[in-house]
């Protein structure tokens, strides 16, 4: 599944998700009908944070981490699982 498609598949909004056994607040918002998506993760208990933005441009999409390494953030969203 591209990296587009489970970021789309995510619930808008603020819920919970799982990471690896590891529990996270994540924040999912939208813009300019789905063409840019903002998302913030912050683990419950611990110290890990993740934060990017996606956009659909014309060339292709463009995922621009905050001041992390892409494939972190590749991997976040490639394991996040929404909890029930």
């Amino acid at each position: 599944m591209s990296f587009a498609t489970q970021l789309a598949a995510l619930p808008e909004g603020t819920f919970t998700g799982l990471v690896h056994g590891r529990r996270y607040v994540v924040t999912k918002s939208s813009f300019s009908n789905g063409k840019s998506v903002k998302l913030v993760a912050e683990e419950l208990g611990g110290t890990d944070y993740i934060s990017l933005n996606w956009y659909d441009l014309a060339r292709g999409s463009v995922v621009k981490p905050c001041e992390m390494p892409e494939a972190k953030v590749r991997a976040f969203v490639d394991a996040l699982v929404a909890a029930p």
